[in-house]
């Protein structure tokens, strides 16, 4: 019994984590895109890899703060 309370457990931090990274990522670019002169999701669609890779970066950092911030 000791470990079914385990996995529920583990499996309500995962869901709070995906419910948080649902509503806090959309927002977290919005607010990068509004700070940046550029447009980058038009640079992505034109092929620019360095864009590409700061837009990878920032979502990767937002993930990790994300779930450090939630973790138990």
């Amino acid at each position: 019994m000791a470990i079914l309370n385990e996995y529920l457990i583990t499996f309500g931090w995962a869901l709070t984590g995906a419910f948080s990274m649902a509503i806090a990522l959309p927002i977290m670019l919005r607010i990068f895109s509004k700070l940046t002169p550029i447009d980058e999701w038009e640079e992505i669609k034109k092929g620019n890899i360095g864009v590409s890779i700061i837009m990878s970066a920032v979502i990767l950092g937002a993930a990790i703060v994300i779930g450090f911030t939630i973790m138990p």
